[in-house]
Parts: structure tokens; sequence; C-alpha cells
């Protein structure tokens, strides 16, 4: 094995059914320790690549190497990886505690060595004294953690999720996720979680992959793809974004001149190059004020979110609507109120113009 090689390699992969690509000539690296995120919508191929993980398909092309070996033309039981399905996948005439011990006994080991790592691992996921129940006893939450529990006693190399959290209530959701990480932590897992909820994604990730028609749209920690997306799609996909035109009107440095109506903004060009551009702007970049600001407009509409308010506003000079999230719910704007709108400095990124990558 290399030194520091990564857990797992995906060298220019892709996989067809027939004329349909569903992966297109992707390369990517998962670092050891590290739970790494598949975020796109339905069909970008996001679980196409976790079933290539898993040898649950083979790559129509390219290699794929787990711990610096290639794993290309291996079966799904000669990889060393283990899988939290959504659906959980618990065997309902078993217990909680022979759920765990499955893959252990199947794999030869012997019952009370198998029971005392089952009875360990459901410990460690805060299931200790539910051994002897049947998973219909447990809720949707409980079921998920003996899923997890069956994965992680196999010591996998690689702990695979494809959507784990899509079958539990927002409340739950949250929990779970957070246990999930918290495991991954604690035992330096390195994972590969397939999820569409953005929110998530950004949670739970040390790594964001973004996908988009079979291929990698932007790669990157969760803060740099919500702060400095590359793209149309990244910026629609995570997250909320207003995108207005702009003018590119001088580059220094990492620096450009930015024009917006009668505002002139200092950011950072990304190598988007003088002239008509567009610029990506979050909900929470813009300010709003009774007082003074850079732009006037209005209030169209607005809605109470209890910890928030959302209010959608008609820009004078421009004509377009921008989205805007504010915290203070003690003094609101009211439908029809005149307001100044201001610029933060962060949460603003220039774009190429009109491209939807």
């Amino acid at each position: 094995m290399r030194h520091g090689a990564p857990a797992v390699e995906f060298r220019s992969v892709s996989k067809r059914y027939g004329a349909v690509t569903a992966v297109d000539s992707v390369s990517l690296t998962i670092e050891r320790g590290t739970l790494v995120t598949l975020l796109g919508p339905s069909g970008c191929g996001k679980t196409t690549i976790l079933r290539l993980i898993a040898g649950l398909e083979q790559a129509s092309e390219g290699h794929i190497l787990i711990d610096d070996r290639n794993v290309t033309m291996l079966s799904a039981a000669e990889r060393d990886v283990s899988m939290v399905f959504q659906s959980y996948a618990l065997f309902p005439h078993m217990t909680v505690l022979e759920n765990v011990c499955y893959g252990l006994r199947a794999s030869g080991m012997r019952k009370s060595h198998a029971i005392d790592l089952a009875q360990a691992k459901l410990a460690m996921v805060g299931l200790g004294g539910y051994g002897a129940r049947l998973p219909s006893e447990l809720s949707g939450g409980q079921q998920q953690r003996v899923a997890v529990a069956r994965a992680i006693v196999l010591e996998p190399k690689v702990l695979l999720f494809d959507e784990p959290l899509s079958n539990l209530d927002a409340k739950l959701r949250r929990q779970v996720r957070e246990d999930i990480r918290e495991l991954q932590h604690r035992l330096a897992l390195t994972a590969v979680y397939v999820t569409h909820d953005q929110q998530e994604a950004l949670a739970i990730s040390d790594r964001i992959v973004v996908m988009s028609m079979a291929r990698i749209a932007q790669d990157g920690t969760p803060r740099a793809l919500y702060e400095r997306p590359d793209n149309h799609f990244v910026a629609n996909f995570i997250g909320d974004a207003n995108i207005l035109p702009v003018v590119v009107e001088s580059r220094q440095g990492e620096l450009a001149s930015v024009r917006l109506s009668s505002v002139v903004l200092t950011l950072p060009h990304h190598n988007v190059a003088d002239g008509p551009a567009d610029l990506s702007i979050r909900p929470q970049a813009l300010v709003l004020s009774r007082e003074r600001g850079q732009l006037t407009g209005h209030v169209a509409r607005a809605a109470y979110l209890g910890s928030h308010m959302e209010y959608w506003i008609s820009l004078d000079v421009i004509g377009n609507q921008l989205f805007a999230i504010a915290s203070d719910v003690t003094a609101p704007f009211a439908v029809g109120d005149s307001i100044w709108v201001t610029f933060a400095p962060s949460g603003l990124a220039l774009l190429p113009q009109g491209r939807s990558d």
C-alpha cells in the first residue's frame, strides 16, 4: 500500500446501461477517516457511484481502488465494505442481536465471540438493552441504529450510507444524523454517504461531491460549496441563491471590481473574466434596513418561520425580486414597506454568465 493512499479512489470511472451513461468518467479520492457525501438530484449518478464502491455494480470503464487495492473486478463480498440501506433491510424474524450477529456468523465466527462483538456495537449506538427485541418492536430511528450496528460490527474499510434517513421524520433525522456523525468521528470510520437533502449534507460532511448529469459539478468542503459555488447548478442546489447580472469592470490580483446597478462591489473573481457575469447572492447576505443602504426596494412578501423571517424584496432600479432571510422576528418588515438593501461581505460569489453546469 502506498504511504498516504486514499481509502477509496476512482480513476476515470464510467458506468453505462445500454445507451444511458449513469456515471461519466468520474475521478475522485476519499481520504481515510473522513465522511464524504455524494449529493445531487435523482438520476445524477450518486447512488450508482455508491453501488460501484460496494461492488453491486461493475464499472464499464476505469478503475476503482480501496486501500490502494484494485477492486474493479472483485465481487461485493471481496471488497470489505458495508452498506446501511434506506429501507434498513433488517431480518424481521430475527432479534436485534441476531441481526447484528448475522454477518459475523456468516463469515464463520464463533457464536460467543460474535455475540460479544454485537452487544458492544449495540451499546455503542445506544441500544444496549434491546438485543432480545424484534425489529417490529422498535421505532424507525432505533431500527436505523440497528442497521448501523450491523454494518460497523464487521469493521469494514469503508462504510456506505444509501439515503439512510429518508424514512424518518424531520426531528428524528436531525438526531440520527448527529448520532452517525459522532460515531464516525469516534471510530475514525471512512464513510461515503448519499443524500439529495442539502441541509443533511451540509450538517454531516467533511466533504461534499455535488453530482449533476452523471458528472461531478463541484467537490469541496460544505463551507466552500455554500460560499464559493463554481457554477449556477451548485449555487442553486446548495441552499437558496439569488442570481443577478453584473459587470466585472476590472481585476487586480485575486479581487475584482464588480458593478451591480449603481453599486460597486469588491469580490474574489475566481477566474471569471472581465465583462458580463452573474452574481450569486445568498439570502443571508442581504441586510435589510429602514435607514440607509446600497439599493432601495419594497417588501413584496413576508413569512414568519419562528426563528427567522423570510422576505421577497422587489428592487426599484433593477426590477428583480430577491429572497432574503433576517433573524429579527421582534420588529419585522410588513408587506409594502420601503426598505434599503445592503450586500454583506460574505455570501456573494461571481459566476460565469448564463451557465447552468
